[in-house]
Order: structure tokens, then sequence, then C-alpha cells
């Protein structure tokens, strides 16, 4: 074709019409389906982690409750006691690390997706409910009110486990 022609459209759609692109960031509107699933490494580290909460927070309440040592003027503080404590404030530094890094991927995606979101809300509910318990009773409750805010925050630290579960089974029935 000669350089100074131009070159028309046809009016009539093509014989074989082009195949769709896959998906892209450039053309969100071809679908594809939103896996939930978190990665690996993410997995382990937030499973370690609550494992680590749960555990260090019964090993609190064995120490603190069941396993005082008598001494010459009654019962004592259990050795056990603040190192359970100590490790149970690494791991909860480590878990809000954690559910602060899937906020973007996993709760945004699930949201949108408007898959398990009551666990997911649950979960949510449970772990700002801990957060701000664990606050009190680090920095606001006094003599007066820590036994309250210890109560509260074991109690609600003991449907922790039983609420991770519960979200795992349900999202994973949810993704078949």
């Amino acid at each position: 074709m000669p350089a100074n022609t131009i070159q028309m459209r046809s009016p009539h759609p093509p014989k074989h019409p082009a195949k769709p692109r896959p998906h892209s960031l450039h053309h969100p509107s071809a679908p594809r389906p939103v896996s939930l699933k978190l990665e690996r490494w993410q997995r382990r580290a937030l499973y370690g982690a609550f494992a680590l909460l749960t555990l260090s927070g019964l090993l609190w309440l064995l120490a603190h409750y069941w396993w005082r040592p008598v001494g010459e003027y009654g019962e004592t503080i259990s050795p056990l006691e603040p190192w359970a404590m100590k490790l149970h404030g690494a791991a909860a530094m480590l878990a809000l690390f954690l559910v602060g890094g899937i906020l973007n991927n996993h709760i945004r995606r699930a949201l949108k997706s408007r898959r398990n979101r009551s666990s997911g809300w649950a979960m949510v509910a449970l772990l700002a409910l801990l957060t701000l318990s664990g606050y009190a009773l680090y920095y606001i409750a006094g003599e007066q009110s820590r036994p309250l805010w210890s109560v509260l925050h074991w109690i609600i630290g003991l449907g922790l486990p039983l609420l991770v579960l519960l979200h795992i089974v349900l999202g994973r029935r949810s993704a078949r």
C-alpha cells in the first residue's frame, strides 16, 4: 500500500473475534476468581503467633491461679508468671504486626468478594477487644480495676483459638 493512502476500517465485525485478554491491572474488567488464601509464610507466622499467644496466656493463668508456691509469709508469685507475661506481650506485638500485614490483601479482598464476612468481622472485633483490654491492663488499670480487666482479657482470649479455627473452616468451605 502506498505511503500516502489512508486505510479505512470495515463497518462489518471481524469473522474471528479477538481472544479475551488475560487479567491484568490495566484491564480490570476481565473477571478472575479471588483467592483469599494467605501466603504460606503468613499462615505459618499467624498460626504460630496465635498459638504462642494462647499458650503463654494459658501458662500465665496456670501460674497466677494454680501454681503459686507457698513461702514463709503465705502464697507467693510463681517464677513462671512474669516470664509468661513477657512472652505473651512479645507474641501480642508479633500478632499485631502480622494482622496489620494482611489488612490489604486478605481482609480487603474478602470484603470485596463478600466471602466469610461474619467470622472475619468477629475476628477483627475479638482482636480489637484483646488489644484494647491488653492496653488497659498495661497502661490504664489501677490496683482496683486490674482484676476486672484481667478477667475480661483472658475470657476473650480463650475464645481466640476457637474463632481462628472457625474462620479457617468457614473460609475453606466458601472457597469451594
